[in-house]
């Protein structure tokens, strides 16, 4: 296949050990993968002790609580960089609205710096307002925040110096520095949502359909939508990006070969197989299903 392969970090069931997380990511490396995928959250919540939240909310987006590991994404892929050479680094995805932004701007440009400019900054808006309100953001307008969040990074990414007055966020002829490798840094969208899909069209190199929602037959409204907006922004879609995830789960090495097919046919550039939380084991049985992902969709 004429595509991108990534394997997915299994935060879920990476211990608290560096060596574990070295051998894992130098397995990837090795195995031929074009990249790896990160994913994030900063804290989980006891749901036990919120009996009013919205449990559909929960379920619908993973079912992630305050006993599930989540490595920091960006300590976790600076590590990554330090102990590989060629693997990319991609973000899946980072929860921008509920971070500050010029220290997002500044944390990416230097792992962009470290990595040799294999970084690409996957994105989303997440679903738990329990940890936008830990950290000191405001769920209810993590949307509009992000778009502006994506004009600012953009500029502190490619200019020595930014004056900017937004509606969430303001600098005063202050720059970061070292500046990245790739100016600027790629970014890709996560999620389903229309207004995703508009940000995606508008500000994107690529969109990620997040699973479970999202499967390669379920993508031809979603996709005829993103078309339209790209055009709207006057942009060719056949140059824009679609990371299609392939979740272990679906089977085993043939269901996960076709399964990556159908991504091909529907337009994807990228395919990333993922294997957190959904039985593999450890660290031993999670680089020898990456090895029968690889041998079936190289």
């Amino acid at each position: 296949m004429s595509i991108q392969i990534g394997a997915f970090f299994p935060t879920n069931d990476m211990p608290a050990d560096r060596v574990a997380i070295r051998d894992w990511a130098q397995a990837a490396e090795a195995i031929g993968f074009d990249f790896v995928v990160v994913s994030d959250h900063v804290l989980g919540a006891d749901w036990s002790a919120l009996p009013d939240f919205d449990e559909s909310l929960v379920k619908a987006n993973g079912s992630y609580d305050v006993d599930d590991s989540f490595h920091e994404i960006f300590v976790t892929m600076a590590y990554i960089a330090a102990v590989t050479e060629r693997v990319g680094l991609a973000s899946g995805v980072l929860i921008l609205p509920q971070r500050q932004t010029s220290l997002v701007a500044k944390k990416a440009a230097q792992l962009d710096v470290v990595s040799g400019g294999r970084l690409r900054l996957g994105i989303g808006v997440g679903w738990n307002p329990v940890e936008y309100e830990a950290l000191g953001q405001d769920w209810r307008v993590r949307g509009r925040r992000q778009a502006e969040q994506i004009e600012l990074m953009n500029q502190l990414w490619t200019n020595r110096t930014v004056t900017f007055d937004g509606e969430f966020d303001r600098v005063n002829h202050a720059g970061i520095k070292p500046l990245p490798i790739q100016q600027p840094i790629p970014i890709w969208f996560g999620g389903g949502a229309e207004p995703v899909l508009r940000r995606a069209a508008k500000y994107g190199q690529g969109w990620i359909p997040l699973q479970p929602q999202f499967r390669p037959d379920k993508l031809e409204g979603p996709l005829e939508r993103l078309h339209s907006y790209l055009k709207a922004e006057g942009r060719e879609p056949s140059t824009f990006g679609l990371d299609g995830w392939v979740v272990s789960s679906i089977g085993g090495p043939d269901e996960w070969q076709t399964e990556a097919e159908r991504w091909v046919t529907v337009g994807a550039t990228h395919v990333t197989f993922y294997t957190s939380k959904l039985g593999i084991g450890g660290v031993e049985q999670q680089i020898e299903a990456m090895n029968q992902f690889y041998d079936v969709v190289r």
